[in-house]
């Protein structure tokens, strides 16, 4: 879409609306946009196309997103729409990017280049001071350092980055709460100097607590807003490697250090590199990768997969039959217009009809499947 640049009150009203109602995300956002052209339109033509499968379908309540946007000002934050000029560029490619964030601080750090540094929350004191050192001489470069504010490498890389800002980079933190909440509590001093001196965003409405399916959505978004992503120390499995997953998936790429196999810790990011993540070992090998990335997806981690065309998106179109096709096992978009004989509008009809009723999950790569 082009970038909107006079939104109204209440067409900005209604975008938020339409995000926060039953069984709305990102994808289906943005195809109902698309097809109805205003966030007003899409909301009254949501209760007949869900009313497809016979479900009885009720919007947001108008005075619950009032109620949030009220808490929204009073944390000192503010609305960042998907055709806004500020939006980070490189987010706004991804097929899942939030498309309303709430940010507080210097959004325009997200069109600089950006680099995901991200880690183990019981990391060693060795890696601590790794994230630290190598934020810092990242920032004094001009590179903006984007973490999670987790305990850890997260705040390390944070605190390094916010001292080394004077070189041109910064931060950006992005929490899995609403903006007007701090989590862990021992960060509250360095979530308010990140919304004062750096970027703070967040995808929850205010007032929602960090829930650990929360997480993996704020992953996606640190690892989309940057050029590549750089673990430090993880362990197997952990939220890092989901975070570098992520970044794969986006054809961005993927940095590790690497570390002693003795250390539990480090086979995390021993074992990113065995699957062909780039080994780092210096800042400056970090500023090289991203000094040369265009945009295109490079990354060896990638899992190819077309991006969903809304442009052919009809809201008059026949959903296709493909209920039988789908199971709680992720399958491609296009592999169900291969199989089912359907035009690419019938099948996305049929998509959305499933998820308004609450029947889809959509997953990372353009993949869906019915609900547990």
């Amino acid at each position: 879409m082009e970038p909107v640049l006079d939104l109204t009150r209440d067409e900005a009203f209604s975008r938020i609306r339409l995000l926060r109602s039953p069984n709305v995300g990102p994808v289906s956002y943005a195809q109902l946009l698309r097809r109805f052209g205003t966030a007003g339109a899409a909301l009254e033509a949501l209760p007949d196309i869900a009313g497809k499968r016979g479900n009885l379908y009720r919007a947001a309540p108008a005075d619950r997103i009032e109620a949030e946007i009220a808490s929204v000002r009073r944390s000192g934050a503010r609305y960042l729409f998907h055709d806004a000029p500020e939006y980070p560029s490189l987010l706004g490619t991804c097929d899942s990017a939030p498309p309303i964030l709430t940010v507080k601080g210097d959004a325009s750090l997200g069109a600089q280049a950006c680099v995901a540094v991200v880690g183990a929350r019981n990391a060693s004191a060795a890696a601590i001071k790794l994230a630290r050192d190598f934020a810092a001489e990242l920032a004094g470069q001009g590179v903006v350092i984007v973490s999670g504010l987790a305990r850890g490498i997260d705040g390390a890389a944070h605190r390094g980055a916010l001292a080394g800002a004077s070189g041109g980079g910064g931060t950006i933190g992005v929490i899995a709460s609403g903006i007007d909440i701090t989590y862990p509590p021992e960060h509250a001093d360095l979530q308010a100097q990140i919304g004062e001196e750096g970027l703070l965003i967040a995808e929850q409405p205010c007032g929602t607590e960090p829930l650990a399916r929360h997480f993996p959505a704020r992953n996606r978004i640190i690892a989309g807003i940057a050029a590549g992503t750089l673990v430090v120390e993880a362990a197997p499995k952990s939220g890092s490697l989901i975070t570098a997953r992520l970044a794969g998936e986006m054809g961005r790429d993927v940095m590790a250090i690497p570390g002693s196999p003795l250390d539990s810790r480090s086979h995390g990011c021993n074992q990113l590199i065995r699957d062909g993540a780039v080994l780092v070992q210096r800042p400056e090998d970090v500023l090289e990768l991203i000094q040369g990335f265009t945009g295109a997806p490079r990354s060896f981690l990638r899992e190819s997969a077309e991006p969903l065309s809304f442009d052919t998106f009809d809201a008059e179109a026949q959903p296709a039959d493909i209920t039988g096709l789908l199971t709680t096992a992720p399958v491609a978009v296009d592999e169900l217009i291969r199989q089912s004989g359907a035009s690419p509008a019938e099948v996305q009809m049929a998509l959305l009809e499933l998820e308004l009723a609450g029947r889809l999950v959509r997953h990372a790569a353009g993949r869906v499947s019915l609900s547990g």
